[in-house]
């Protein structure tokens, strides 16, 4: 019981720093940053912030259950998760939050905050390739190589084997 409780708020913390601060309190100071305070223009980017802010939490979810850890690099899960989205796509978590960004930015009108998703997935993309893989073939080896081989880095795709889920290789890697 202490372990998931741990794990919960390891996962609680995290989401209210990073996530927090990338979705919303930074987009909501870029959007308030000549002092006044924005009106929403576009209400069916709602459905769209929805979505995002749902995929995350099905993303942590699955870090924690499946792979008993968090997004957080510093604190990652045991294994390579390759259940629920990260089935479909390698970087679920990033595509989230860049579907909450950009349905803000829809929201708003504000090219500001479209500019910043922009940066944001230039960021990602250097982030994943640059350090995230690397790491995780180097701490998972064969495992994360196969995921990384059957599932796409940002663009969905419907997986390939059925039914498919649970972890790959021999229940000691992360994604």
């Amino acid at each position: 019981m202490t372990r998931t409780l741990s794990l919960v708020v390891r996962n609680v913390v995290f989401t209210l720093v990073v996530p927090g601060l990338g979705a919303v309190w930074l987009p909501w100071r870029l959007l308030t940053r000549n002092g006044s305070t924005p009106a929403p223009t576009a209400w069916e980017a709602v459905p769209v912030i929805a979505a995002g802010a749902a995929l995350y939490v099905w993303c942590v979810w699955n870090f924690a259950a499946v792979g008993g850890g968090t997004p957080g690099p510093w604190d990652a899960p045991r294994r390579v998760v390759a259940h629920g989205p990260y089935r479909w796509v390698r970087n679920p978590i990033y595509l989230a939050a860049l579907l909450v960004v950009l349905g803000e930015a829809w929201l708003f009108a504000s090219p500001r905050l479209l500019a910043y998703a922009a940066a944001m997935a230039f960021c990602f993309h250097l982030f994943v390739t640059g350090y995230e893989e690397r790491t995780l073939a180097r701490r998972f080896g064969p495992a994360y190589l196969e995921y990384r081989h059957a599932v796409p880095r940002w663009i969905p795709r419907k997986p390939a084997y059925p039914g498919g889920g649970g972890t790959t290789g021999a229940g000691k890697s992360r994604v």
